[in-house]
């Protein structure tokens, strides 16, 4: 029956279903060019729906392809959500970001020890003006973070921040901006001092159960359904981030308040236009949530857990992410109401000087703006 045959060409070139998808092409293309295992991507546009597109392998060595189920640690896009809480309880009236942290946090015995710690606010923390050094970027760090043993708990936030203590402030609080990791874990201390509970719960009870971001949970553990495998050259070599039981070979709640969730690539989209549109919360927050810190970089400010980019045709709010193994970015488009979330489960040759991962951000976001407009 050769004419029925035929018949089911010609109808499937004219379904409207099958026809070219330019943001999937463009996706396909990356993922030839460069190498990379495999990239989610989602989008929520101005009617609230949200679309996904990926292409490639979740675990390319047990063939296992990416779909839009797939996750993958979200990294430093989980700023979003501890800044977030942290509007919350302020307009509860249970914090002021800009009351001394010392109120929270000044009987720790540890406290007087803290860089500025006589001057430091929430909003210093939260915009990482607070002039305190990274952990992350310590010696004493990545030999801690390479010796975690594969049933230890991940050390507590307080141990982190005791790897800057006694070191000298970059600037005086306020005085200028670097970004901090371990602004973050303190910022996690003072609300759960504020709470009453662990950071990660009340972003679950506040912003994840509330908006149905099921797909959206604390990465703090070492098995996380439906990870995608990852691929980092942290270490030297490129090595896989899961191990023969699938289990992550580094344990992710090193991280905390810094970042500390994985998700979908549609739950980030979800949620970066639900926040950075003004949504997410009841009370007007957002003028708040955008009075930004300059970041040294004319048109960039930074403000509670968000970049703020003017330097294009339109005005870009987000965040970025990276840990072993995984990068991705979130931004929203005010212009055109529309918040686009990527994710690839491969730092190798993504970032720093050189790295792909910004101009296949850009290529991705420009074919989704323009068949969105």
């Amino acid at each position: 029956m050769k004419w029925l045959g035929a018949f089911a060409i010609g109808v499937a070139l004219m379904s409207p279903a099958l026809a070219a998808d330019p943001v999937q092409e463009v996706m396909d293309a990356l993922h030839a060019d460069h190498g990379f295992p495999g990239v989610s991507v989602a989008w929520a546009g101005a009617d609230g729906a949200v679309q996904t597109r990926v292409t490639g392998w979740a675990d390319p060595d047990a063939g296992v392809p990416m779909t839009p189920e797939s996750r993958m640690l979200a990294a430093s896009i989980g700023k979003s959500f501890v800044a977030a809480v942290a509007l919350a309880l302020q307009a509860e009236g249970r914090l002021d970001l800009d009351a001394p942290i010392s109120d929270w946090l000044g009987e720790r015995s540890w406290f007087d020890r803290l860089p500025n710690h006589d001057s430091l606010s929430l909003r210093h923390l939260l915009t990482h003006s607070g002039g305190l050094p990274d952990h992350v970027d310590l010696p004493d760090f990545q030999a801690l973070f390479l010796s975690i043993g594969h049933d230890d708990p991940a050390p507590p936030p307080e141990d982190l921040v005791g790897l800057i203590l006694d070191t000298e402030p970059l600037f005086p609080a306020g005085a200028g901006w670097a970004y901090s990791d371990t602004g973050y874990l303190l910022a996690g201390l003072v609300i759960e001092a504020a709470a009453g509970q662990p950071w990660a719960e009340v972003v679950r009870d506040r912003f994840l159960l509330p908006l149905d971001l099921a797909d959206t949970e604390p990465s703090d553990r070492r098995a996380l359904d439906r990870l995608a495998t990852g691929f980092t050259a942290m270490a030297g070599p490129v090595m896989r981030t899961l191990d023969a039981e699938g289990q992550l070979v580094f344990h992710p709640g090193i991280e905390g308040a810094g970042g500390g969730f994985v998700t979908t690539a549609a739950d980030l989209a979800r949620w970066g236009r639900i926040l950075w549109s003004g949504r997410a919360m009841e009370g007007p927050y957002l003028d708040e949530m955008l009075r930004g810190v300059e970041t040294g970089t004319p048109g960039r400010s930074y403000g509670l857990g968000v970049g703020i980019d003017l330097t294009g045709a339109e005005e870009m709010r987000g965040h970025g992410g990276w840990i072993p193994g995984y990068v991705a970015s979130l931004r929203y488009y005010p212009a055109q109401d529309t918040a686009i979330a990527i994710q690839i489960n491969s730092d190798v040759g993504m970032l720093g000087p050189g790295g792909a991962f910004d101009a296949i951000e850009r290529a991705i976001s420009a074919a989704i703006l323009e068949a969105a407009r």
